[in-house]
């Protein structure tokens, strides 16, 4: 049974960093392709970056250059390091495998 748990969300101001970590048992995070989603209230769901097996990192545009993803294979976690917050990065951020198996969760807001 693949379980994903998400956590490092909080409370950031404009402009500064948060460090997302998904840990995954059930699957090994470097046989599969793992990625970052959000979900903004009253907004749909959106990709926001995901690694492939080989190690290509994908990002959305909104993104780029602010975010980055990686994974610990010996922790069998992947990460998504934040900086440069703004507040319309307000938004559940999701831990994928595959786009099937979904995390729960972990809120991020960016607020003054």
């Amino acid at each position: 049974q693949v379980q994903l748990v998400e956590s490092g969300g909080g409370l950031v101001q404009p402009g500064g960093s948060l460090k997302l970590s998904c840990a995954a048992s059930g699957l090994i995070v470097s046989m599969n392709v793992m990625g970052w989603y959000r979900q903004a209230p009253g907004k749909q769901r959106e990709m926001v970056a995901y690694i492939t097996r080989g190690g290509i990192a994908i990002y959305a545009d909104s993104v780029k250059g602010r975010f980055t993803i990686s994974r610990d294979n010996a922790k069998n976690t992947v990460y998504l390091q934040m900086n440069g917050l703004k507040p319309e990065d307000t938004a559940v951020y999701l831990c994928t495998a595959n786009s099937r198996d979904w995390g729960q969760g972990t809120q991020v807001t960016v607020s003054s």
